[in-house]
């Protein structure tokens, strides 16, 4: 029996929209305000991966957004990587257009 790796998905981008947050900077004095003092460079590598964090981060985070730990991270398995298509070959080669 072949079990897919499991893995996450890290949703603080798009909570932060949906609160109208579109720069990771606006969260810094907002965590600041609970206790969670991390720098703008920290917030946004935090934003893009959560890597690890104390429980606070989170709860805070949850605070912020008005959301739960569940909507922050989705846990499920992570799907087998997909080859794009190959590339169509241009049919008059690249930077030429066809007749008319």
């Amino acid at each position: 029996m072949s079990t897919a790796p499991t893995g996450y998905r890290w949703h603080l981008r798009r909570l932060m929209a949906e609160k109208d947050m579109f720069a990771t900077t606006q969260l810094v004095p907002l965590l600041a305000e609970r206790g969670v003092r991390l720098s703008r460079e920290q917030v946004y590598g935090w934003s893009r991966r959560p890597g690890t964090a104390e429980p606070g981060y989170s709860a805070a985070l949850c605070d912020i957004l008005g959301c739960e730990p569940g909507d922050l991270i989705e846990v499920g398995a992570v799907p087998a990587a997909v080859k794009p298509p190959p590339a169509a070959a241009a049919p008059n080669g690249p930077g030429r257009s066809g007749p008319g």
